[in-house]
């Protein structure tokens, strides 16, 4: 009977190659469905052989459990058998992962690692040891356990040190990071796991980390998170530099595979052919030798995913080679992310850097290769038009995840981008996909809930609707539990009602930024302590304590040109700052200030903050007596208040705008709680980023008298974070 399982195996494999997934489970259902008994080490060979097609190449995780548990009976009454053992345990572990039940996977994963702490420890059962520990981990994130989790990658590194695989190590190092970064209730903590990683990574042989392309990707972006969430931008950027090169690199390598890879096949078409002569024979077959050690070359440069026996895809459409970014070896699961995810963050993050220098054509190239890469990932899914939450097969859930989060993520940075440079049509059109993909996908996309709120009252003030701002700012803090979110928003809404100018307004506005503001050292944050400044400064103007106004908005400016670097923050707190020294009549210094202002509007395309910045300067020159300077300047405000107007008109007029600033809260459907539960702890799970971002703030729209403006009506949207 052992040769008729051999065959079948072979049959199966011969299937597998020709993607014929069906025919090949097929063949080996019939080992396992047969009257005559196979010994049970083949029928477990089978299941096991079964259960490892089912999750590669399909979403059917409960028919592959139940080919794992059966093994697993199989195996109690087998005393040998370690490697067979270990592989049952990973990939049940796996499934149960996949349908959410966490406390099996939690009970599998400790008979896992008692077989590996009663084994010999030898590399391999350490490496078993190591496998066991990363899914663990995973499991005690999903249920919101971050000690434990700690304390399991510990005990992973632990192996990893005790064999002296440095490229393990780094792993876990990375890992420990991770959780650091998502747990982040103490800096030092987060600091203590980036030095940890840094000395790792010295201590991979120099020629080693050039094939680590997984574990480079994956530590670059760690940190440039915990750069990003500190708002050291300065420091970042060169992380973001690495990356990018690194991927571009390896974009370019792939691209000459998939070149040799076609003229190699249709050279060997060409030596086909029996007709063909025998010189020409001879020198195609040269030409097919150094094909062959070129693709050889190029394919052995990094480390990839063809020697793993994991299924680590979860489910999910399998990728071809190449596209796996390998984090360890077998037999660990083999990757963080899937590698279009990787490039994808990698576009971000060179956005996110790129967008407060008022890099806007770099961004948005970066945005459209980024949004296409999400787009054709979400394809491969199965997530087309018309395609709800509810439709997902429960393993897709976690991937889908990703992928959605990460386009959120685009898109909001695309409203960013527009309303930074006046284009409300495109904002409108970008924010209104984002209120789209949240409504059919609510669960998966519930942390973007107060993100949208906020985005709605940014596009309601930057169209001069400010009591719709209001309300909209002030519904995204009810939202969120983040209390650096809820201080921002207030700050925002303060500034939103102070743009009203009546009574009633500036009450209200007092009644938000009064507390936040006093309690401004409880919050971490730079952006929110620029937002709060901001804020809080045009309360003091109101209140006619000038010189404390100035202080506090200096301090504010310091914050946004010395720790941020956003260009538009930087250009709006100097035009507030010229109009207060206009009103202090320190006109030197106003002329100054308002000259910087206005050429770092123009460089990103503010029209808003160039029409403000104009408006003061005319009533410098009215107040100087400049006559021949004031007509010139109050020309060209003219000339840009009338390309504001027609833009506003634009905006007005689509169909879009009414749905975006109205009073009404988005109402969906949620999901089935389980299914919650599960998709939201993947999801904090796979990127929860928490990357810091600004748009800087909100102009009100110009008035015709520049005397307005002159009274400091200058309120502004602050800083927000993703």
């Amino acid at each position: 009977m052992e040769a008729v399982a051999e065959g079948l195996w072979g049959l199966a494999d011969y299937h597998e190659n020709k993607g014929e997934i069906g025919k090949a489970v097929k063949c080996l259902e019939a080992i396992c469905q047969s009257h005559v008994s196979f010994l049970p080490i083949v029928e477990i060979k089978t299941r096991l052989r079964i259960s490892t097609l089912l999750l590669k190449h399909t979403h059917n995780v409960n028919h592959a459990k139940s080919h794992l548990e059966r093994s697993q009976l199989l195996l109690k009454a087998i005393p040998s058998c370690f490697e067979l053992k270990c592989r049952t345990f990973s990939l049940l572990s796996q499934c149960y992962h996949l349908v959410g039940a966490i406390p099996p996977q939690k009970l599998i994963l400790y008979k896992a690692l008692d077989l590996t702490s009663s084994a010999s420890q030898d590399v391999a059962v350490k490496l078993w040891s190591c496998n066991f520990n990363s899914q663990l981990a995973n499991a005690f994130i999903i249920e919101g356990d971050y000690q434990s989790s700690i304390s399991a990658l510990q005990s992973g590194y632990v192996c990893a040190t005790e064999i002296s695989y440095p490229d393990l190590q780094m792993f876990f190092a990375t890992a420990i990071l991770h959780v650091h970064l998502m747990q982040w209730d103490d800096e030092n903590s987060v600091l203590r796991s980036i030095s940890q990683c840094d000395r790792v990574w010295e201590s991979i042989d120099p020629n080693r980390r050039g094939l680590c392309l997984g574990l480079l990707f994956y530590n670059e972006l760690l940190h440039i998170f915990y750069r990003l969430r500190i708002c050291d931008y300065k420091n970042a950027a060169h992380h973001v530099d690495n990356l990018d090169a690194a991927m571009k690199a390896d974009m370019q390598k792939m691209q000459e595979i998939q070149q040799l890879s076609s003229e190699l096949d249709a050279l060997n078409q060409s030596l086909s052919r029996p007709d063909l002569p025998s010189r020409e024979r001879s020198a195609l077959a040269g030409r097919q030798v150094k094909l062959q050690h070129r693709l050889r070359s190029l394919e052995d440069s990094s480390l990839t995913g063809k020697e793993f026996l994991e299924p680590s895809y979860f489910g999910n459409a399998r990728q071809a080679w190449g596209d796996k970014l390998v984090l360890a070896p077998s037999p660990m699961d083999g990757e963080w992310l899937p590698k279009s995810a990787v490039y994808a963050l990698v576009d971000l993050m060179v956005v996110i850097l790129g967008r407060p220098k008022g890099l806007f054509k770099e961004c948005m190239q970066r945005i459209q290769s980024g949004l296409q890469t999400i787009q054709d990932a979400l394809l491969k899914l199965g997530i087309t038009d018309g395609v709800r939450e509810v439709d997902l097969q429960h393993s897709a859930i976690w991937m889908a995840g990703v992928y959605l989060m990460l386009l959120m993520q685009f898109l909001e940075n695309k409203v960013a981008v527009e309303l930074t440079r006046s284009g409300f049509v495109e904002a409108q059109e970008a924010l209104v996909q984002m209120k789209n993909w949240f409504i059919r996908f609510p669960t998966i996309l519930q942390a973007c809930e107060s993100m949208i709120e906020m985005l709605r009252g940014q596009y309601a003030h930057s169209v001069g609707c400010y009591n719709e701002a209001a309300f909209h700012y002030v519904e995204a803090a009810k939202i969120t539990e983040s209390k650096s979110m809820q201080a921002m928003c207030h700050a925002y809404a303060a500034v939103s009602y102070f743009c009203i100018g009546d009574a009633e307004s500036s009450s209200q506005a007092i009644d938000l930024i009064g507390p936040v503001y006093q309690m401004k050292d409880t919050i971490n944050g730079v952006r929110e302590e620029a937002s709060l400044h901001f804020a809080y400064g045009l309360l003091l103007m109101r209140q006619q304590d000038f010189q404390e106004a100035r202080n506090r908005l200096a301090k504010g400016l310091q914050i946004a040109h010395n720790h941020m670097g956003n260009l538009q923050l930087v250009s709006q707190y100097l035009t507030i700052l010229g109009n207060l020294a206009l009103a202090l009549h320190d006109t030197v210094q106003a002329r100054e200030i308002l000259r910087s202002s206005l050429t770092l509007a123009k460089k990103l395309y503010d029209i808003p903050t160039q029409i403000w910045a104009l408006s003061v300067l005319t009533a410098l020159y009215q107040q100087l007596g400049e006559r021949g300077n004031e007509m010139e300047n109050d020309e060209y405000r003219r000339k840009k208040l009338d390309e504001l107007q027609k833009r506003l008109a634009d905006a007005y007029s689509s169909i879009h705008h009414i749905e975006l600033i109205s009073k009404v809260k988005l109402e969906v459907q949620q999901f089935h709680e389980l299914d919650i539960k599960r998709a939201m702890a993947n999801q904090s799970m796979s990127v929860n980023l928490d990357i810091p971002e600004s748009i800087g703030l909100s102009t009100p729209l110009p008035v015709q008298s520049s005397s307005r403006l002159v009274d400091l009506d200058g309120g502004r949207r602050g800083k927000r974070k993703i």
